[in-house]
């Protein structure tokens, strides 16, 4: 039997997202990821997660692009597909951290919209980890190499 989350708790738990406590912001990730693994109420908040893309803060961006991807397998007004390039551009994003969260949820975003593999594919191989400082070079040039074997893989399947 699936759980019905009210609109009021998922609009708490989105506000929480905001917040300058990372335990808290953290947690409130976690619960709403929770919830969409359950069901697509929390998919009705795509276009808010879309907005947090845009934050100054890169926690709250990164907690956007983790809901995007938690919630694809929802998106039946096909929302991620027109905005995807506004996920992509997080593959420049400033934080190198933000980047890598980019790359490794691209191969989720290909399960749930397979449609979207050539877009993806294409913007993963024009990343340029050569714009971060070395030690994340490797890293950020690392998760792009594992995303696109994991999105290879699965459309091989």
């Amino acid at each position: 039997m699936a759980v019905i989350y009210s609109e009021e708790e998922i609009r708490q738990l989105i506000a929480q997202l905001y917040a300058s406590d990372a335990n808290a912001g953290y947690a409130a990730l976690k619960q709403l990821e929770m919830m969409s693994e359950e069901g697509a109420a929390v998919s009705l908040y795509l276009d808010e997660f879309f907005s947090m893309l845009n934050h100054k803060n890169s926690y709250v961006r990164n907690r956007g692009l983790v809901l995007i991807a938690a919630n694809a397998k929802w998106d039946s007004a096909q929302m991620i597909d027109a905005k995807l390039e506004h996920f992509l551009d997080h593959l420049h994003d400033e934080k190198p951290i933000t980047v890598r969260q980019c790359v490794k949820l691209l191969p989720l975003l290909v399960k749930d919209k397979p449609e979207l593999t050539l877009k993806i594919t294409a913007a993963l191989r024009q990343a340029q980890p050569m714009a971060y400082s070395a030690n994340m070079q490797k890293l950020i040039a690392e998760d792009i190499k594992q995303s696109l074997a994991l999105i290879e893989n699965a459309a091989q399947r």
